[in-house]
């Protein structure tokens, strides 16, 4: 009897402690967790934790409250009034917000009214479409309305009848304005060019709206790249990012600061630091700034003092280190920062980090116990040297329960961009930890092109897209092959935008080194590309300019040394081809032209096409229907 009580539970305590490596549904079910604010009192974290319903697809949210000093989350049915609202005006009488303005007809139907089942669109200039939608005539405006008994009452159009967007488009939100500490001014962020000059430039600038005068002037005039992200210090001194090259969109990226009153100037405040900047927040004392940053392969914490009227430049100096992700600076409560991290087998968790005992602690813990039954991942630096004589690094991803006396079939990873950091970051599609799972080795070089190692290493990847970087991309792969516990004649090579064009282009010179590829929404083309895609800043940048230019020696290298369209002849491996509908940034046309050539050419090949979806794969259904074709194709091929 005793002994028929006791197996039962043994059996159930090592069920119940057992890990198994990730799953797709597994991954699918995880929490989301995303921070919504400290309260104003200071003492707690409000986030959001948002979940997939595998059966239907749909995503449910759920609000949470947990105090900063940790203890148990309670549930909120609704924020209500315990996060102050940035868009109210220091004094609570006026708010900000923006709004959908018609200023165009282009839709066949404004045009001619008599003719309402008509579809048509009629456009005199470029910017017809943009990442994922048709232009349609209207525009983004920031509105200022008064707040009366906690309603908006009327709206002033900052920006009139002016034909631009603020929040910017695709990507903008709420952070493209932002009040002055003092409640006079309105800073906003605006692209203010039109048709083909919109395509052509990455010039953003941050224009002053005067809330007494109602006047507007432009404060980054003569800056010629990106301005974004205004803000405010409690002294009201405005810092910004700023990059200065129009047309480079991957610019090194400073922090800029505007003092305040008399004597204030403009400083510069990382112009001696070679690194770039991710996002920024001022101190709640305005006397420093916190950032975030790649390094080494990793994004991390970062300070930099400001030091008002002083000629001497700050030095950078970072806050944290590890192999990590801090993905974001939520906000400060005295002397603590509240942060999102990530590595390569967890999804975003909330942490605090105490400015003086710099203590880094653990807040949530939404995923705990799904990852108490899932086997973790080991990831490893390994430094390999280029063809040039460089040390490159590169993280190494093995499987669950790794035997180095065994042999593992191993993928080579391109990643996008061209200037992405590659860093311990957790995809919910593209993730390393599912990969390993499935019993992969990951290879995943910081090629050249990344940020993170200085801005030389970022740069050189443009107008040399098919050059070092390949070099780069074999470097890294024939390296870790040398490795017993690698199944040489079983690598593959995997990838999605620029990682895409790096497929079609490896296929083309890999002499016989991998099994299988993958290419989602990958550039084929350079030329058809240069045709097609919507904002031309970046090609005539990273390609050096259009294909017609003849007199153009960087643009012509580019085009005809760097196309893998030029290579196909040599195609001989088998390639599942992954393309989007929405996606104008890497046209459809890109993958089918690739797709084409794979049928006729008699090579194995698939395509999974997604007609509603853009240059990232969005919808649940889609995304786990992403996966498993993902995986199917390498147990086919691989």
């Amino acid at each position: 009897m005793k002994k028929f009580l006791i197996l039962p539970f043994l059996f159930i305590t090592c069920s119940i402690f057992a890990q198994a490596p990730l799953t797709i549904e597994t991954l699918w079910k995880m929490g989301r967790v995303s921070a919504v604010g400290i309260t104003k009192d200071g003492q707690s974290l409000v986030y959001k934790v948002s979940r997939t319903d595998v059966s239907s697809g749909k995503n449910k949210s759920e609000l949470f409250q947990i105090p900063l000093k940790g203890g148990d989350a309670i549930k909120l049915d609704s924020v209500g009034d315990r996060l102050a609202d940035r868009m109210i005006s220091p004094d609570g009488k006026r708010k900000l917000g923006h709004e959908s303005v018609k200023l165009e007809n282009v839709l066949g139907k404004d045009l001619y009214t008599d003719l309402p089942n008509t579809s048509a669109q009629i456009y005199d200039d470029l910017h017809h479409r943009h990442w994922d939608y048709w232009e349609d005539g209207k525009y983004n405006h920031v509105f200022l309305y008064n707040l009366v008994n906690g309603k908006t009452e009327g709206g002033i159009d900052l920006m009139k009848n002016e034909k631009f967007d603020t929040p910017t488009v695709p990507m903008g939100d709420e952070s493209d304005y932002t009040w002055s500490a003092d409640g006079n001014t309105i800073v906003y962020v605006c692209k203010k060019k039109y048709g083909k000059e919109y395509v052509l430039s990455t010039n953003t600038d941050l224009y002053q709206y005067d809330v007494n005068l109602g006047t507007t002037f432009n404060l980054t005039e003569g800056r010629m790249g990106y301005d974004t992200d205004p803000a405010f210090s409690a002294g009201n001194d405005l810092a910004w990012l700023s990059m200065k090259r129009d047309g480079f969109e991957a610019d090194k990226n400073d922090i800029i600061v505007k003092g305040f009153g008399k004597g204030a100037k403009i400083i510069n405040l990382t112009e001696a630091w070679d690194g770039t900047v991710k996002s920024f927040r001022w101190a709640a004392d305005g006397k420093k700034i916190y950032f975030i940053a790649p390094v080494n392969g990793t994004h991390q914490l970062m300070e930099v003092d400001y030091p008002g009227l002083a000629k001497k430049l700050p030095v950078v100096k970072p806050l944290l280190s590890g192999d990590f992700d801090i993905n974001d600076i939520i906000g400060q409560s005295g002397e603590l920062l509240v942060l999102a991290r990530t590595d390569m087998n967890h999804a975003t968790e909330l942490y605090t980090y105490h400015l003086k005992t710099k203590e880094f602690k653990q807040l949530t813990h939404v995923n705990d116990a799904a990852y108490a039954g899932i086997s973790s991942s080991r990831t490893e630096r390994r430094i390999v040297k280029t063809t040039d004589g460089k040390d490159m690094l590169v993280w190494v991803v093995y499987p669950p329960n790794f035997d180095p006396a065994k042999k593992y079939p191993t993928m080579l990873y391109c990643q996008g961009g061209p200037q992405s950091a590659l860093t311990q970051f957790y995809s919910f599609r593209w993730n390393f930890q599912l990969m390993a799972a499935n019993g992969y080795i990951v290879v995943a070089p910081n090629r050249r092109g990344m940020p993170g190692h200085g801005v030389q290493w970022n740069e050189a990847i443009s107008k040399d897209w098919g050059g070092q970087v390949m070099k780069d991309y074999l470097s890294a792969i024939d390296d870790v092959a040398k490795e017993s516990y690698v199944d040489k004649s079983r690598l593959g090579c995997i990838g999605a935008s620029y990682g895409g064009y790096s497929v079609f282009y490896l296929a083309g010179i890999h002499q016989k080194r991998f099994k299988s590829f993958i290419a989602h929404a990958g550039v084929f083309d350079l030329k058809s590309m240069y045709g097609t895609t919507e904002e031309l800043f970046f090609t005539n940048f990273d390609m050096g300019g259009a294909y017609w230019e003849k007199d153009n020696a960087a643009a012509q290298k580019s085009y005809s040394e760097f196309n893998p369209i030029d290579r196909v002849g040599n195609w001989d491996t088998p390639m599942l081809v992954i393309h989007g509908g929405l996606d104008y940034r890497v046209p459809e046309s890109q993958g089918f032209q690739a797709y084409t050539a794979l049928q006729l050419k008699g090579i194995k090949s698939r395509l999974l096409y997604f007609p509603d979806e853009n240059h990232w794969i969005l919808q649940p259904h889609n995304a786990m229907t992403w996966q498993r074709e993902f995986y199917r194709w390498l147990k086919e091929t691989l």
